[in-house]
Parts: structure tokens; sequence; C-alpha cells
């Protein structure tokens, strides 16, 4: 067993997430250039799994399990993210960004935090004295598993769909609505949600006071992509490019914004119910915007708009 500054080498996994961070934010500033970005997230993962297994020198079944799940998990993912960025060529998501250091130094921070935050249950399950709390199979544990093989086939399954959907040239201009994403609008990320959420179940089996704290990595997860970077742009960008589709809007209306459920079902559900129950929360909606936008255009363009008087705007 080797400890490393602290009984759960916390502080030892942190300082390699801000160096290692750090590296490839060096690497992509200096080049301006997209290609590392995702892959540096899903390697820290692997990275920060695989060295607490071994500082641990203890080998349980639990560690052994949960070490392998992120490394299949951390190989999928940054393998299929820098594949497609390579054919890609840019992320679109740095535009704003690329050419400031400062701005693009908050987003390599930011995913230093992101990494730490929500690894914080294989660091704890991988932590020395770990072993040695139930070293055996529990109900947790066989729940969480089942939890993470689920979220990961969603997951993968549904990058796959979608990258083959838009590397179509018959689907140009078209949203994906084919496989999973026929009864849900981001079924990538209900699967990520769901196999962290799994990591978070099998590490109760051996948490115990502060360790606890290992509950903020499905919440963090959750809330970066249900109300910070994951579908509250996605929906704004999707709303902006077909708000005038007709069939879009039907589409949008009958399919569940992250829970896979049936068209027909959700589709009658009242809003509230999809609000507290189903995560379509009103942020996701910005198709009354746009049609907004478009009518005081065309009132602008006839003639039409309403004058106002300057001065009742200095209050």
């Amino acid at each position: 067993m080797v400890t490393v500054i602290d009984d759960y080498n916390i502080t030892l996994c942190a300082l390699v997430t801000i160096a290692m961070q750090f590296t490839f934010f060096l690497i992509a500033c200096s080049c301006k250039f997209d290609k590392v970005t995702d892959f540096a997230g899903g390697t820290n993962f692997v990275v920060l799994a695989v060295m607490t297994f071994l500082l641990a020198q203890t080998y349980s079944t639990r560690q052994i399990l949960v070490t392998v799940c992120i490394c299949v998990w951390g190989a999928r993912l940054s393998g299929y993210l820098l594949y497609r960025i390579i054919k890609i060529g840019e992320d679109k998501r740095f535009d704003d960004k690329r050419n400031n250091c400062l701005a693009f130094a908050g987003f390599w921070t930011f995913q230093a935090f992101w990494v730490f935050t929500v690894s914080l249950s294989v660091i704890f399950v991988n932590a020395p004295g770990s072993a040695m709390i139930r070293d055996y199979w529990t109900v947790m544990d066989i729940v969480g598993l089942c939890f993470f093989c689920i979220g990961l086939l969603c997951e993968a399954v549904s990058d796959q769909v979608k990258f083959m959907f838009r590397n179509n040239p018959e689907n140009k201009g078209k949203w994906c609505d084919t496989g999973l994403w026929k009864v849900s609008r981001h079924p990538n990320y209900f699967g990520e949600i769901l196999l962290w959420i799994g990591v978070f179940v099998i590490s109760t089996s051996v948490l115990r006071d502060g360790q606890w704290a290992a509950v903020l990595s499905p919440v963090f997860i959750i809330a970066i992509l249900l109300f910070l970077s994951g579908i509250p742009l996605l929906e704004k960008k999707a709303d902006e490019r077909y708000f005038k589709n007709e069939e879009y809007r039907r589409y949008k209306a009958r399919t569940s914004v992250l829970i896979p459920l049936p068209t027909v079902c959700y589709g009658c559900l009242p809003r509230p119910v999809k609000c507290l129950f189903c995560c379509e929360f009103p942020l996701y909606d910005h198709l009354s915007e746009e049609s907004e936008k478009i009518t005081v255009t065309k009132d602008l363009e006839t003639g039409n708009g309403t004058m106002t008087n300057d001065n009742t705007n200095n209050v």
C-alpha cells in the first residue's frame, strides 16, 4: 500500500489533473487548435483511475471493476471525440475563445475542475483503505454496474448513430431522429449521466464520513449537461436552425429531451409534468423567441414597427 500526501491521494489527483490540463492547454493555445481538448478530458479520467488503483496496491474486486469501467469509458469516448474533431477540423464551441488566451484558459480551468470533481467516486473506491471495507459484492455494486453498462451502451450507440447520420450526404441540413434519437433528443447525455450515477452507486458500498462528498460526481455532471454547456447550448442551436420547420417543432414536442420515452406517451404529457419529471425545462425552449424575432423583422421591413420616444428609457 502506498499513500502519497494524504490517505485518499486526493491532493495528488488534484495536482496531476492540474498539470495534465495545463500542459494540454499550452499545446492548444500555442497551436490554436481544438484537437486535444476533449481527448485531454477523457484521458485524464483514465490516468486518475489507473494511478489511484496502482498506488493502493490492494487490488480488490471492486477497485478492479471500477478502474476497468473508467478505462473502457475513457478509451471509447476519447477515441471517438478525437476521431470526430480530426474529421471535422474545428470545434465551434471555441470560436470566441481560440484567440483569447484568458477565455481559453478559463475553459481549461473548468475542465480540470470537472475531471477532478467527477472522479471523486473513483478516487474514494481506489483509496488504500477502501479495500478493507466490504470486500464482497453488494446489491449496490450490482445496481451500479447495471447503471454503468446501460449508460455506456446508450452513449456509445447514440454517438455512433449520430456520427453516421451526419456523415451521410443525404442528411445534410437535417436533425438526427433515428435510433435512440427517435425517443430522446439527447440520448448520449442520458447515457453519460446514467453511467456516472452507476459509478457513484458502486462507491456507496465503501463511502464513509467525508467521503460522501463523492455525491458531487453525479451532481456535477448532471448540472453541467442539464444547465450549462450541454443541453441548453444544443437546444438553442437547433431551435435557431430549424424553428421554421414544422416537422422539427412536432419532433421537439413529442420527443423527450433526455430520458428515452415512447413519443406517443411523451407527446400527451402536460408541460408541468414534462418539466418536473422529464427535465423539459423552460430554458430549452427558444422557438417562441425565434418566431418573435421574425415577426419584429417583418414589421420593420413593412413599416409596421412601433416607434417609441427614446426619453422613455431614460429613467
